[in-house]
């Protein structure tokens, strides 16, 4: 079991409880999956950039991702219905934690100037999302190996029913807010 899925069960998830008043452990706010995406235009005219992407993913994630085409042709941006646009992989359970532990300890610091995330990315639902300019800032991926610095969206999907909720979630779990 991850040290972080561990932290929840016997400190984060009673403290919660707590501090909002839930009649019943079901209605205690955690984590459903984290989705990464990777959208890449420059796809529609060199198609080795999705693998490139795919396996950048597949180092950061330690699981495979999947190629997201377009749904609709676009003529401004000469993108044709079908063509791959991006790729993006659904993390869950354990490799959910344990990519969160490493995002907030190892990854985030490494981002020049970081001050912390910011603390007002929530959807009004209890989900939160935030970009990141380079997959650099990842430990796993080798400079030398990269071809191009890409960024990409990192969306944490909870139960939590208000941005509050998951605001305590995420600061419990150790997400480095700003002040």
């Amino acid at each position: 079991m991850s040290r972080l899925k561990d932290t929840y069960i016997k400190e984060i998830a009673p403290a919660l409880f707590k501090k909002f008043g839930y009649k019943s452990v079901m209605q205690i706010p955690k984590l459903e999956k984290i989705v990464i995406n990777v959208g890449c235009g420059e796809a529609r005219d060199n198609p080795k950039v999705i693998d490139a992407i795919i396996r950048d993913l597949g180092i950061i994630t330690g699981q495979k991702a999947v190629i997201c085409r377009a749904k609709k042709s676009v003529a401004n941006f000469k993108v044709r219905e079908g063509m791959p646009i991006g790729a993006k992989v659904t993390l869950r359970g354990e490799k959910m934690y344990e990519f969160l532990d490493r995002l907030f300890s190892a990854a985030l610091p490494r981002v020049r100037d970081f001050r912390g995330i910011n603390p007002d990315s929530f959807d009004g639902r209890g989900n939160y999302s935030m970009g990141i300019r380079e997959q650099l800032i990842f430990p796993e991926i080798d400079y030398d190996k990269i071809d191009k610095v890409r960024g990409m969206d990192i969306s944490i999907i909870s139960t939590a029913k208000t941005d509050e909720e998951a605001r305590e979630l995420l600061t419990l779990m150790g997400a480095p807010f700003t002040r």
